[in-house]
Formats: structure tokens, C-alpha cells, sequence
């Protein structure tokens, strides 16, 4: 292996913030970088020697191949989370428009959200698995917070709360119970876990997500994060009392500023239940 890939893996390996699912795609991504600047005549690099010719070099490289902004703006994301480790921040520029790479809306032209069936969940035969997407369908969790998901913390009666350690960020949040149905669905996982997880004790975290992996596809279900994008339109009719602009209906300048008020109020709420911090994300999951 050569030194610059090496050193980024290591760097990757002895830095574990962020989610497993983040960390696989940081790793990945930057050693496609280490290898695109080998390529491109930089055989010598190692971690420290980032300047930041070679990230211009790099920019040049995926406009030229036509990289859509949204993917160039990742890699420069996981440039800056590897200049900052080795000390060399002041290499990079402070925007990505200096970059000449433009802001991407986070909108998507139709909702991405969906429930699963009662056939599919049939499909699924491992109890834990089981019992973790339907935490995902009814509280919005990522795939992580759900298999990592412990009762006995977590059940506070009338909400639940997520470890840091458990959720994207490492931001501890609360989410209420606002449905007749979550209660017998928690009393469900604790009575499956005991003071365990949802990931079998004999398993670990990544056993445990290959398992999933393969359950989900072998029952038709590919991207399970359109749950989270379902309980957010559940959630925002509840705290308005009217349709998301996903689910036909009106958009925030098409409201009277009495409903405008009500819902930044209600994208704010649904923001916090998802784990985000800004209201902006919630076009994502709403319209």
C-alpha cells in the first residue's frame, strides 16, 4: 500500500467520529483521493504534505469529469476533516464557492418516504432486525440508533432518549411518544433485549448490520431510510393539522403568515425528533 493511503486509513482507523456508515464512506472516499493524486503525477505524498495545489489539482479532476456539485462538495468535506487532523486547515479554502462549486438544493422533486408492508415485514424472520425497522417506521431512527437502541435507557414512558454514542454526530436527543401504537412496540423490544440491544449479544455492530443488510434485500426493502422520511410527514400533519408540501400541500410562500409561524414551528420540532439541527434539512424529508 502506498504511504499516503496507508496514513489516510490510519488516520481513519484512529479517528472514529461520526457514524459507522460515515466513517465507511470517509475511508472509502479518501482513499479514492490517494489514489486520484497518485494518478496524477503526486507519488510522494504522505498525510501531512496536503497543500492545496493538490486539492485544486483535485477540483480541476472532477469538473473536468463532470462530478456532480453534490459529490464534489463530500469530497471536500472529507478534504477538510483530513486537513484538520493532520494540521494543515489553512490549505483549504473557507467555501466551496471559492472552489467554483455552487450550493445544491437539498430539495428533491418528489418525497422519497415510504411504510413497509405487512408482507415484507413477513419476510423478515430475525426477531431483532425485525423490531428494529419497525422502531425506524415508528420514531424516525437511523439504521444505527435502531440496532444499537437499548430499552432500558432509553423508555422514559412518554419519550425516548438516544444516547450520543448511538445516533449521527454523537448528539444525544429526545423523542416523544405520540402514537398508541409505539407503546406496545417498546414493550416489545424490552421484553425481546432484556437490558440488551437490539444487536444479539453474541454479535457485534457490524455483524449485526450485514445481517440487516441482507434481510432488508432478500425482502425487496433497499433504501429503509425512506421510514425516516414517512414518520417526518406523519409528524409535521400532526403538528399542524394539515399536509406537507410532499403530500400536496402547501408550500411555506404560499402560506398566510399565521401559518407560515405554525409551520417553522412544526419543520423546527420535526428537525430535532430526526436528529438535525436547522430547520433548512427538513425540505429533505417534507417538500
Amino acid at each position: 500500500m502506498r504511504t499516503l493511503n496507508y496514513q489516510l486509513k490510519v488516520l481513519c482507523e484512529h479517528n472514529r467520529d461520526g457514524s459507522y456508515g460515515n466513517k465507511q464512506k470517509r475511508l472509502k472516499s479518501l482513499q479514492k483521493i490517494a489514489n486520484d493524486l497518485h494518478a496524477m503525477g503526486y507519488v510522494h505524498m504522505n498525510a501531512h504534505s496536503l497543500k492545496r495545489k493538490h486539492v485544486l489539482a483535485l477540483v480541476e479532476k472532477w469538473q473536468r469529469s463532470k462530478l456532480s456539485p453534490r459529490s464534489q462538495a463530500n469530497n471536500l468535506a472529507f478534504i477538510r476533516w483530513w486537513a484538520k487532523k493532520v494540521g494543515r486547515s489553512h490549505v483549504m479554502y473557507r467555501t466551496n464557492l471559492e472552489y467554483g462549486i455552487r450550493g445544491t438544493s437539498l430539495r428533491s422533486k418528489q418525497s422519497k418516504a415510504w411504510t413497509m408492508t405487512p408482507d415484507q415485514l413477513k419476510q423478515i424472520t430475525d426477531p431483532h432486525i425485525k423490531l428494529s425497522l419497525r422502531m425506524q417506521q415508528a420514531f424516525g431512527l437511523r439504521r444505527e440508533e435502531s440496532l444499537k437502541f437499548q430499552a432500558t435507557y432509553a423508555d422514559h414512558t412518554d419519550y425516548i432518549d438516544l444516547k450520543g454514542s448511538w445516533t449521527k454526530g454523537g448528539r444525544p436527543r429526545q423523542v416523544p411518544l405520540t402514537s398508541i401504537s409505539q407503546r406496545p412496540l417498546l414493550d416489545e423490544v424490552a421484553e425481546l433485549t432484556g437490558d440488551g440491544s437490539l444487536i444479539p449479544s453474541h454479535l457485534s455492530y457490524v455483524q449485526q448490520v450485514n445481517r440487516y443488510v441482507k434481510a432488508i434485500d432478500r425482502a425487496g426493502m433497499r433504501n429503509t431510510h425512506g421510514l425516516r422520511h414517512a414518520y417526518a410527514q406523519q409528524r409535521y400533519l400532526m403538528l399542524t393539522g394539515w399536509p406537507c408540501p410532499y403530500q400536496g400541500g402547501k408550500s411555506p410562500d404560499e402560506m398566510t403568515p399565521e401559518e407560515f409561524e405554525i409551520d417553522q414551528t412544526a419543520r423546527l420540532e420535526v428537525s430535532h425528533e430526526l436528529g438535525h439541527g436547522r430547520v433548512g434539512i427538513t425540505a429533505v424529508y417534507i417538500g
